[in-house]
């Protein structure tokens, strides 16, 4: 079996609700989505997406993304898709870094893989746990009032957790407003919910522990990726009163590997475009599983097609560390493709279809963008 061909699409993905707020004042209205479509010599295609949180999240821009493709989906032709070791080999020696880009080819040739078996994607990924795999809401910064209503209305709709914004600017409210934001979304606590406070690496050591302090006593919530740096996250673990999980410092398995070594955290948010696709994802998954680490299968953003490769892995990881998935569908306000997996009795279960189980719409990609082929 050999690539034949890859074609790139790119569409924009409008912000459901018109603005999705971050720490440090990022503002986001809509997400440049980049998409692969990869064929094979013998008729099989798979698909891909990658789509960057803005340019100010991590070291990722969508631009670039299509840039990366460019330079890594070449080297790729005339080779085996199920080869993901290998693959993967070659585009680190391609190209250095640029894990987003490598995201949407990597997650193509599983499809394709996962096809060939005549498997679903999380049938050659582990082996699918059993029932519906918990969901994560996406909850941006806002008044704790509206925030407190957008945690409601992910409820009614089957969530099980909650990602909460938190980063105020000192001159909005700063650690008051956090800890305001917090005890509102958790007013209404349910039983079986998690939630994660979530600073995406925006606060100072000083403005997490000031916040932790004004928290109300008995909050069942973690803290994640407070600092942008190890020494930031290692002087607020040392004093730290609640679980804390990493997940933009967390890109690579030496990365990983430096967290648990240094006990850093209690768990690890894994998202598809940050590591890679699911070639690294399976690596990290098993050095989190070995050092007890709980997981949030997740991606920065995306259409059904991020979704339903969020939900595959998902569905293959030990139930015991798995905490949620994030349903990238509820983040924005179009869609790209059919995918069968709705949200039912708090959760959601990955098709049992060959590969990811999606059907993208022509209509919403237009025309090819860029064209590699044998």
């Amino acid at each position: 079996m050999q690539i034949a061909r890859i074609e790139v699409y790119q569409a924009d993905l409008p912000v459901k609700g018109g603005v999705y707020r971050l720490s440090g004042g990022r503002e986001y209205r809509s997400y440049d989505a980049t998409f692969v479509k990869m064929t094979t010599a013998c008729g099989l295609t798979g698909w891909g997406e990658s789509t960057p949180f803005g340019a100010t999240y991590v070291a990722a821009h969508a631009p670039g993304t299509r840039a990366g493709i460019a330079v890594l989906a070449p080297a790729l032709l005339g080779h085996d898709p199920r080869h993901h070791d290998r693959n993967w080999e070659r585009m680190q020696a391609t190209l250095t870094g640029h894990r987003n880009a490598r995201c949407a080819l990597d997650v193509a040739m599983w499809d394709i893989a996962a096809q060939a078996a005549g498997q679903p994607l999380h049938g050659i990924t582990g082996g699918a746990t059993s029932g519906p795999v918990p969901l994560i809401s996406s909850i941006g910064g806002d008044t704790p009032d509206a925030m407190r209503a957008k945690v409601a209305a992910h409820r009614a709709q089957g969530f099980m957790g909650h990602s909460i914004k938190i980063g105020a600017a000192e001159a909005d409210g700063g650690p008051a407003l956090d800890a305001e934001r917090i005890a509102a979304c958790l007013a209404d606590r349910q039983p079986g919910e998690w939630y994660l406070a979530d600073a995406n690496n925006g606060l100072s050591p000083e403005h997490a522990l000031r916040m932790l302090a004004l928290l109300p006593a008995g909050l069942d919530v973690v803290l994640e990726a407070p600092c942008a740096s190890w020494r930031e996250t290692e002087t607020v673990r040392a004093r730290c009163p609640v679980p804390i999980l990493l997940d933009e410092l967390i890109q690579s398995e030496a990365d990983l590997v430096h967290a648990i070594r240094h006990d850093l955290c209690d768990g690890v948010g894994l998202k598809l475009s940050k590591q890679g696709g699911i070639t690294p994802m399976l690596r990290q998954r098993m050095l989190a599983a070995s050092a007890g680490m709980v997981m949030s299968i997740q991606d920065t953003v995306g259409s059904e097609i991020s979704f339903a490769a969020i939900l595959h892995f998902a569905q293959s990881t030990p139930r015991p560390l798995l905490r949620c998935a994030l349903d990238t569908r509820a983040m924005v306000d179009v869609s790209i493709a059919a995918f069968d997996a709705p949200v039912i009795g708090g959760g959601s279960t990955a098709p049992v279809t060959p590969g990811l189980g999606v059907t993208p719409d022509p209509s919403r990609l237009g025309d090819p963008v860029a064209e590699y082929a044998l």
